[in-house]
C-alpha cells in the first residue's frame, strides 16, 4: 500500500550486500520481509504482536514479522535488511522493552504509523518479586527492563491484551481510513473473544486447592495477578538465567509449605532449570506457554489455543475442585 517508497538506508544496502544477500524479500531464521505490497503493509515484532495485526487488519493487511517461530524473542538481533523492510512498511507494531535492537531499530526508522502495545495498557513491576516473594535473577537481560522497570509480558493477560487490541484496531484506521470500519468489526470480534477467554480462566482457577505455582521464567506475572494466584519464578525475568542456590532451597521450602506440585518450563527455553528444581523437591514438571512464539512444539495452532492448554496445566497443577 505503500505509495511514497522510502530509500533503503546506504548503510543497511552495503551491509546487506555484504552479507550475501542478493534480495530483501526474506529474512534471516525463514521469516518473509516483504513491503510495498498494495495492502496495508504491518511489521510485527513478534508473534503476540502479529497476532493481533492479523485479526484486527484481516485481509487488507499484509503482516510480517521480526521474530523467527522458535526463535527466542528476548534475544533477537535484527538483522540489515529486517531494518530494510521497515523502512518500506506503512506501519510497525512492537512491545517496547523487550526486545532492546527493535526499539532501537524503530526510534531510527522513518516509517509513520509506530504502534507500541506498551503505550495501550498499563504495566507494572513483576519478576524481581512477584506474589510477594523476593526472586533472584541474573541481569543479563536487564536492557530490555531497566528503562521503564516494566514487566512487557502483557498479552497472557486477556484484559490486558485486549486493551492492547483496541489501541491497535484504532491506530490502524486512522492510518488506512479507507478500511476503517472494517478493523473495528475484526476488533470488537477479537476482543469479546478475549473477554471470554478471560470467563474461563476467572472461573476455571476460582476454587483451587493450592494458589502458587513455580515456573523458570517470570513471564506470568500479570496472568497471576489476574486471577488471583502467586506466581514464584526461580529466575525472574531472564528466561535463561542460572537461579542460585539458596534461590533453589527457598523454593523447595516454599512448595512443601504452599502444596505446589509442579515447576513449569517453556516451550523455547531448555527444561533444565525446571528438572533440577523438581527433582531435588520432589515435583513434577510441565510447560507453561509464555507464547513468546508458536511452533510445532506448541499445544495449539494460536493464541487461543495455547492459552487454554496453559489453563489447563494451572489447573491441574493447583488442584482445580
Amino acid at each position: 500500500m505503500n505509495v511514497r517508497r522510502r530509500l533503503i538506508p546506504a548503510a543497511a544496502v552495503a551491509a546487506a550486500t555484504a552479507l550475501g544477500i542478493g534480495t530483501l524479500s526474506a529474512c534471516s531464521g525463514g521469516t518473509a520481509v516483504a513491503a510495498n505490497t498494495s495492502k496495508f503493509d504491518v511489521v510485527a515484532s513478534f508473534y503476540p504482536m502479529a497476532f493481533l495485526a492479523e485479526r484486527i487488519g484481516g485481509e487488507h493487511v499484509n503482516v510480517t514479522t521480526l521474530t523467527s517461530p522458535g526463535q527466542e524473542p528476548h534475544d533477537l538481533e535484527i538483522s540489515p535488511r529486517q531494518i530494510a523492510s521497515l523502512e518500506e512498511s506503512d506501519a510497525v507494531l512492537y512491545l517496547k522493552g523487550l526486545q532492546p535492537s527493535v526499539d532501537d531499530a524503530v526510534a531510527q526508522s522513518p516509517v509513520d504509523v509506530k504502534i507500541d502495545a506498551a503505550s495501550l495498557t498499563s504495566l507494572e513491576e513483576h519478576g524481581t518479586e512477584v506474589g510477594g516473594h523476593a526472586a533472584e535473577h541474573d541481569d543479563s537481560h536487564a536492557g530490555e527492563h531497566e528503562e521503564t522497570g516494566k514487566d512487557p509480558h502483557l498479552w497472557l493477560d486477556p484484559v490486558r491484551y485486549a486493551q492492547v487490541a483496541e489501541g491497535v484496531g484504532k491506530a490502524f484506521g486512522k492510518a488506512d481510513p479507507e478500511h476503517a470500519a472494517d478493523y473495528e468489526k475484526n476488533t470488537a470480534a477479537l476482543v469479546k473473544q478475549l473477554n471470554g477467554l478471560n470467563t474461563e480462566f476467572a472461573n476455571g482457577l476460582a476454587d483451587t486447592k493450592s494458589k502458587v505455582f513455580i515456573t523458570t521464567h517470570a513471564a506470568f506475572g500479570y496472568l497471576a495477578e489476574r486471577y488471583g494466584l502467586t506466581e514464584e519464578a526461580v529466575a525472574g525475568l531472564d528466561p535463561e538465567a542460572e537461579p542460585s542456590g539458596a534461590r533453589i532451597r527457598d523454593l523447595e521450602e516454599m512448595a512443601r509449605a504452599d502444596g505446589v506440585t509442579t515447576v513449569f518450563y517453556e516451550t523455547l527455553v531448555s527444561d533444565k532449570t525446571a528438572k533440577t528444581v523438581a527433582g531435588d523437591a520432589g515435583l513434577r514438571t510441565d510447560v507453561l506457554d509464555p507464547l513468546e512464539g508458536i511452533t510445532d512444539q506448541s499445544r495449539g495452532k494460536d493464541y487461543f489455543a495455547v492459552q487454554r492448554a496453559n489453563l489447563k496445566a494451572l489447573q491441574q497443577a493447583l488442584g482445580a475442585k
